[in-house]
């Protein structure tokens, strides 16, 4: 994983739950992530989908992920494009999901009031700062097994790294 990442801010409210992220009616029909990828987000932004570019970074609200546990809700986004997620707060069960499937998430409640949808930000994963027009937020730092996950591409292509060391 990209010690710094930075991307364009696409910015959405709070309890965006797991069938507006990919929307539920898909759930036993599309099985390919890049498919999926084609269906973000679209019952809050029909936009988002067309829009998003590799790289760019979601700023969501408090409670992000809620509802069924369903990875789709991950990879959609991650096959989208997006590079990390920062919220207010996530859903626990999406947490793990994002971690689970190598998407790197920030827990940083402050950000969220002071930035706007096309915005620029940096994330510097090695010193736990985000950088947004010259101001610097902290987040807790994610632990080095975290990052390893994540770098890895996800819980099982880092288990399968490990198992053949």
């Amino acid at each position: 994983m990209n010690a710094k990442i930075k991307g364009k801010i696409w910015k959405y409210g709070d309890d965006i739950n797991t069938d507006i992220i990919f929307p539920g009616k898909y759930t036993y029909t599309i099985t390919e992530p890049k498919e999926m990828a084609q269906h973000a987000l679209e019952d809050v932004d029909p936009s988002f989908a067309k829009n998003v570019m590799q790289g760019d970074i979601l700023v969501v609200g408090k409670n992000f992920g809620c509802g069924s546990s369903r990875e789709q809700a991950v990879l959609c986004l991650k096959y989208a494009g997006i590079s990390v997620i920062i919220a207010k707060s996530f859903a626990r069960i999406f947490f793990r999901n994002a971690i689970n499937l190598g998407l790197p998430i920030i827990v940083c409640p402050k950000l969220f009031e002071n930035v706007k949808e096309g915005d620029l930000l940096t994330v510097d994963f090695s010193n736990g700062i985000i950088i947004h027009n010259n101001e610097e937020y902290q987040f807790p730092a994610l632990p080095p097994s975290v990052l390893e996950i994540i770098e890895a591409g996800g819980l099982i292509p880092y288990v399968k790294m490990k198992v053949r060391r």
